[in-house]
């Protein structure tokens, strides 16, 4: 056991789903799973294993934020034998054009965070998803016949921003839409010499302030969930 997680070691699978609400990842393990075992509930993080077309699976809660999410990745990486980390998470749509219930899978994810100096590295480091989890992702949205994009996000430190006006200069980069996790996720899978994905189903709209109720953020983001799903028993 770690000091956040109360499982014993063989009862998490190697690849886990993370969405950051634990009750997505009840709702998944319910869902999707056969017969789901709860592994974790030290601090409301939930977390189960089952099995998902005759593939072991796990799914776990992150929480809130780059901090909540580098505690959670790293002893799943580190202590629990974790190979993959498959984020299933709501992000805010920037780029134009980009709609309610859109999914995005995130090739990079580009930050406002100081979490990788941690890494004492002599520049900047670049989040990137794992080449194989990503294609399989793709691969299986088409299959699906399921609409992606493909591209950068922004993780950011700050829900309230003081100068919203600010997102525009992301958008200028191409940039898809914002959530708060990704970039940590992807920064510790680098340095742990694992495998990490992020997708995303948009949840809001940043500029014209459209937004999905939390009930369907909870539980309608089916479509998201199936893909990863199915890039994890790929």
């Amino acid at each position: 056991m770690t000091a956040h997680i109360e499982a014993k070691i063989g009862e998490i699978a190697p690849i886990v789903l993370m969405p950051g609400d634990p009750l997505r990842a009840k709702f998944i393990a319910e869902n999707f799973f056969d017969e789901p075992v709860q592994f974790n509930g030290v601090r409301g993080m939930l977390g189960f294993t089952g099995n998902y077309k005759g593939t072991r699976l796990s799914v776990m809660g992150s929480g809130m934020g780059i901090p909540s999410m580098g505690i959670y990745a790293y002893e799943l990486f580190r202590f629990y034998e974790v190979e993959s980390i498959i984020r299933v998470g709501t992000a805010g749509g920037i780029a134009d054009g980009i709609a309610l219930r859109d999914i995005v899978i995130a090739q990079g994810a580009s930050t406002d965070s100081d979490f990788v100096r941690q890494f004492g590295l002599a520049g900047h480091f670049a989040p990137i998803a794992d080449y194989g989890l990503l294609s399989a992702a793709v691969k299986a949205a088409k299959d699906a016949g399921k609409a992606a994009r493909v591209g950068n996000i922004l993780t950011s430190d700050v829900f309230y921003a003081d100068n919203p006006a600010a997102m525009k200069d992301w958008q200028k980069m191409g940039i898809l839409a914002v959530e708060m996790e990704a970039a940590g996720l992807y920064a510790t899978a680098a340095r742990l010499g694992k495998k990490a994905l992020t997708i995303l189903t948009i949840s809001d709209l940043v500029f014209t302030h459209e937004a999905t109720s939390a009930q369907e953020r909870q539980e309608s983001f089916t479509d998201m969930m199936k893909i990863a799903l199915e890039a994890a028993i790929s």
